[in-house]
């Protein structure tokens, strides 16, 4: 009998939170952009590099400096886009750099043409571990396309950008990097891909976002003695974008 409590409890557990995430992703989905670079003349034309979510006044989107190309081809009239929509419907936004941080792996970027619907930040410095949380990207999509899919599950830690070896043959040069000014990440028990990086990690519950989804530096500099990579998702705290958004006067609700 406690056993049949127990299983009908979590099932409505569940059942509610499915139920919150489908409201929330109503609500956050068309702030959801692709990244990567426009060429006119080019075959293809479009090619996507990461996802980004919209911020401020509709008009600036955030995602990863990773994800942002280093420099463009001028001869081709390569431009920096954001991708808006999903799927064939998808349309092209030049856009230009604001500005970046390599530290944290954060960009910010002015997109062309109308505002469009921005995700609310949350204010906490970090929430709380065992947190609800989902993301919503582009994971591999130079191959599947700009069909945007979500993932949930739970901050499992907040931990150091940095972790310890007993071997110092097995530090590299971005743990040396990161050994200098370590700093707290998210931990997450949810798998994101490449594409997904610069995703906004987001509450189930309100949907604001906590965090960026960063899929390489961090991973590099925490995985680096794994010779067979574990997987595991790690985010931005929402704290370093603020910083880097009130650095430029760029408002955000």
């Amino acid at each position: 009998m406690i056993k049949w409590i127990m299983w009908c409890y979590f099932a409505l557990c569940g059942a509610l939170h499915a139920s919150e995430l489908a409201d929330t992703l109503e609500k956050i989905k068309p702030s959801v952009v692709g990244i990567g670079v426009y060429t006119p003349t080019g075959r293809p034309k479009n090619q996507l590099h990461g996802t980004g979510f919209v911020i401020g006044n509709g008009k600036f989107v955030v995602t990863n400096h990773h994800v942002v190309p280093e420099s463009l081809n001028v001869a081709l009239k390569q431009q920096l886009a954001v991708f808006v929509g999903s799927g064939r419907q998808a349309v092209v936004r030049k856009a230009r750099l604001i500005d970046s941080s390599a530290k944290y792996d954060l960009a910010v970027l002015a997109i062309e043409g109308d505002p469009l619907p921005a995700m609310t930040l949350s204010n906490s410095d970090f929430i709380r571990e065992g947190s609800y949380v989902a993301f919503t990207g582009f994971p591999i999509g130079a191959v599947l396309g700009l069909y945007p899919v979500t993932h949930r599950g739970i901050v499992a830690s907040i931990t150091p950008t940095i972790t310890p070896v007993a071997d110092a043959k097995k530090i590299n040069i971005a743990m040396l990097k990161r050994l200098r000014d370590p700093y707290l990440v998210y931990q997450l028990d949810a798998t994101a891909y490449p594409g997904n990086s610069g995703s906004a990690l987001y509450e189930v519950s309100t949907g604001k976002v906590v965090g960026v989804i960063n899929k390489v530096f961090v991973q590099k500099t925490k995985e680096g003695v794994i010779t067979n990579p574990s997987g595991i998702t790690y985010a931005i705290p929402i704290k370093y974008v603020i910083e880097l958004l009130e650095k430029n006067k760029i408002t955000f609700k």
